[in-house]
């Protein structure tokens, strides 16, 4: 490969005499001989562009088109799933086994460290006295069961597989997207807490205050309500619901009766109006004339 450099530009010309690469220098730049010197470059600015440069058609313009179109359509329609995503975290749940120290297992993120932290001092005290067990369980969004109870039943079942060792311990599940719990347990724990206080906490304590999203209060009241059960207190109560009744603002069936009567007498005035005038006017020219 032979390489010559003209005057204006660097241009890589191919010389089949050659196999070698070198670099030879303009005829400017070598010494003066008796032989004609080179007038023309032996390549330009332009034969540049051409060799370098690669057309474009409209047939390019719509691949890339169409390419920017298929991205798009990939961003919005299959979205990429966080790291936190429900589906991924309902199982971590199960997989992850029950908490040692803590007593809760906040995977949806919305209880403070202050309810953590009260929710550990009751529950140690209780395991310590009685010899129960409660863990409590937050989650976004559950896709592998139906509702809060069958997943509430698979936590038990997977944490303490045998029944000695689930008899006395309690699983409390809240699910925030569906505003929804649920409460399970041992044969020792259903017994000691009572089906009347399993149901009002599921019925009460769980739904209202996690719709109203008073998640921290939903969680601990329902701590409270299970162990004063165990222990055999009065029962601390649910929430207190409040009157959300509104006044409505659609008429009675009276008073519709009524205005469609005078919205009648109105409408058929103006229709009298209309007609009588109109004629009364071209009765008065024509007499004139």
């Amino acid at each position: 490969m032979e390489t010559i450099l003209s005057p204006h530009s660097f241009c890589p010309l191919f010389n089949p005499k050659t196999s070698s690469s070198r670099a030879l220098l303009s005829p400017s730049l070598q010494p003066r001989s008796n032989s004609l010197p080179l007038t023309k470059p032996i390549c330009s600015t332009q034969n540049q562009k051409q060799f370098f440069s690669t057309p474009t058609s409209w047939v390019s313009h719509v691949h890339h088109g169409l390419a920017a179109l298929a991205i798009s359509l990939a961003l919005n329609f299959c979205p990429l799933l966080p790291s936190g995503s429900a589906l991924a975290s309902e199982f971590d749940v199960l997989n992850g086994g029950p908490p040692q120290e803590s007593y809760v297992v906040d995977d949806a993120g919305v209880l403070s460290r202050v309810t953590k932290s009260d929710l550990k001092r009751l529950l140690r005290d209780l395991e310590s006295r009685k010899n129960f067990h409660i863990d409590f369980i937050t989650v976004r969004k559950l896709t592998s069961k139906a509702d809060a109870f069958e997943y509430a039943d698979q936590v038990l079942e997977r944490w303490y597989p045998t029944v000695e060792e689930g008899s006395n311990k309690g699983i409390v599940v809240l699910v925030t997207s569906q505003k929804e719990g649920a409460v399970t347990g041992g044969p020792a724990f259903v017994k000691a807490v009572g089906d009347s206080i399993l149901d009002a906490t599921v019925s009460e304590n769980l739904p209202v205050l996690a719709t109203e999203e008073k998640y921290n209060e939903a969680v601990f009241s329902s701590a409270k309500r299970l162990v004063a059960a165990i222990d055999e207190l009065p029962d601390p109560g649910g929430p207190l619901l409040k009157d959300n009744k509104r006044e409505s603002n659609f008429k009675t069936r009276e008073e519709t009766e009524e205005k469609r009567g005078q919205f009648t007498l109105v409408v058929g005035g103006l229709l009298v109006i209309a007609f009588v005038v109109p004629m009364a006017q071209y009765y008065a020219y024509v007499s004139r004339k």
